[in-house]
């Protein structure tokens, strides 16, 4: 058995990228890729820190593996643009939201463990939990340049918007790196 290979990973997703279902073709693959995880796991490497792995970026197609440090929480995000996720270890705890005319609403709620993949839609709003006391990583693509697009995020006390960036998201993660430093 040959093993997860990144970049035959990352050339299969481009290829399925060209399809009229874009979305559902990046999903066959990242669904056939993740029916090991652990193969997966080898491939991209055991997490030992909260970030992002950019495996590809272009216009059109964002990969990266990301990794959530024990019990690591990321506030109420939008990504304006179709997205998968793929848990490779751990599990990721996902509350969906909805703006409504009365602000920001919880609508519902899923747990993907190993192996699971999640489809979100362009207008797709979701907070996201590790609840573990070990590390997640998952395989997120998007349908677009994630690093480009115009996102936002919930404050997660008042759940009012704002605009987020690299620069913030980044923060978060040296946040959670020390948290994890401190304990």
């Amino acid at each position: 058995m040959a093993g997860f290979d990144r970049d035959q990973f990352v050339a299969d997703c481009i290829k399925a990228r060209s399809e009229n279902d874009a979305m559902g073709a990046v999903r066959e693959v990242l669904t056939c890729a993740l029916s090991d995880p652990s193969d997966v796991l080898r491939g991209i490497g055991g997490p030992t820190q909260a970030g992002m792995d950019i495996l590809h970026r272009s216009p059109t197609l964002t990969i990266f593996a990301a990794t959530w440090t024990p019990r690591m929480n990321l506030l109420p995000h939008d990504h304006d643009m179709w997205a998968l996720i793929g848990i490779y270890t751990g599990r990721e705890d996902n509350i969906f939201w909805k703006e409504t005319e009365n602000g920001l609403q919880a609508r519902g709620a899923n747990c993907l463990f190993e192996g699971d993949v999640a489809t979100l839609g362009r207008d797709a709003i979701h907070s996201v939990t590790n609840p573990l006391l070990r590390f997640t990583g998952g395989i997120h693509i998007y349908g677009g340049d994630y690093f480009d697009a115009h996102r936002h995020q919930w404050d997660p006390e008042t759940l009012e918007k704002e605009p987020t960036n690299g620069d913030r998201v980044r923060a978060m993660f040296a946040a959670e790196n020390e948290r994890l430093k401190s304990q």
